[in-house]
């Protein structure tokens, strides 16, 4: 910053209001500071930035499995919302979700001076983690469920941002009752998961709303096999004539089976995912969806936070994204 200075013709005191946005700097003065800046290659020393000023500018970020277009796409909105903020990101993955691995990457992140943390939290073990986090280390969950919203997890004593994953399961079924099926089966889902409780509850709702058989739920664990093998299932029972699939990813493998069997999709079965992954539009047919706004969440996850760092708020926000219908060639009125 000295050599910036000299090269300026200016004080130390002067770059520094520069470099933070200060007002009270006339306009040729900023010019001429950054010229210097920039002839110079002058770049910030965060390190001592963050023993002056106590902040890092680091968030930190606890995800696991992000082979999955979910945890996938919810991390890439996140480091986008807090780039666009400010922040640089630091990001631990877990291979498995377990209350005393989330602890520990929390006590990490809290060891790397992060100024706070975004939790992925999928499921209920991680989750119930939260309760355990440092001592005054302000943290958001995102993809954790809102009891009595979108699934009945809970989150501890920390600020949620979630999409409405019940919601989300109504659209589905509503849809597929709307077009005179007469019941909806589903493929749900990993237990622990609260995303998948939340789309069967919202499954299940519809359907005892709407007077209608409530048949048993066919589990998988989210993968194209697993979607395959309920399909192959479904393939061989009399009067199946729609399908709500809790992921794309199931989808594609219960549309193979489908085909495998002879089972035309929407002629004589329809079928709606969940996601909108982006290969979803080019399946065979075109997958009817539930879109989730991973932007939003990662968007709204990041602001909440930040308005914890600023003192704004007490911690305790609760924020739900809701999902949107995307109509494509899967489904069809029952033959």
């Amino acid at each position: 910053m000295a050599d910036v200075a000299k090269e300026a013709g200016v004080s130390h005191q002067t770059v520094s209001r520069v470099l933070n946005g200060h007002p009270n700097v006339r306009s040729e003065t900023r010019t001429r500071v950054l010229q210097a800046i920039d002839k110079l290659g002058y770049r910030r020393n965060l390190v001592a930035r963050a023993l002056v000023t106590k902040h890092s500018r680091t968030l930190g970020v606890v995800s696991f499995d992000t082979t999955l277009y979910g945890p996938a796409s919810t991390v890439y909105g996140i480091e986008q919302a807090a780039r666009a903020a400010g922040y640089f990101v630091s990001v631990v993955s877990l291979t498995s979700i377990d209350r005393a691995g989330v602890r520990d990457a929390l006590d990490y992140l809290a060891e790397q001076g992060v100024d706070g943390a975004v939790v992925v939290a999928p499921q209920r073990s991680a989750a119930e983690a939260l309760a355990d986090l440092p001592p005054g280390m302000p943290a958001v969950a995102v993809e954790g469920a809102i009891g009595g919203e979108a699934g009945g997890g809970q989150a501890g004593d920390v600020s949620v941002v979630c999409v409405d994953q019940v919601a989300g399961g109504r659209l589905a079924t509503e849809h597929l009752l709307s077009l005179g099926h007469e019941t909806v089966w589903h493929v749900s889902g990993p237990s622990d998961w609260l995303e998948a409780e939340g789309r069967l509850a919202g499954w299940r709702a519809a359907l005892e709303e709407a007077g209608r058989e409530v048949p048993r739920p066919l589990a998988g664990d989210w993968s194209p096999r697993s979607g395959y093998e309920a399909g192959r299932s479904l393939a061989h029972m009399r009067n199946v004539t729609a399908v709500f699939v809790a992921n794309d990813q199931m989808a594609l493998g219960v549309l193979r089976a489908f085909t495998e069997q002879g089972v035309r999709v929407p002629e004589q079965v329809s079928v709606v995912g969940f996601d909108d992954v982006p290969e979803s539009a080019y399946f065979s047919p075109p997958l009817t969806t539930i879109r989730q706004d991973f932007d939003a969440v990662g968007r709204h996850g990041i602001e909440v936070l930040i308005r914890q760092l600023e003192g704004g708020h007490d911690g305790r926000e609760r924020l739900v994204v809701p999902p949107s219908f995307v109509a494509r060639a899967s489904t069809a009125p029952v033959a």
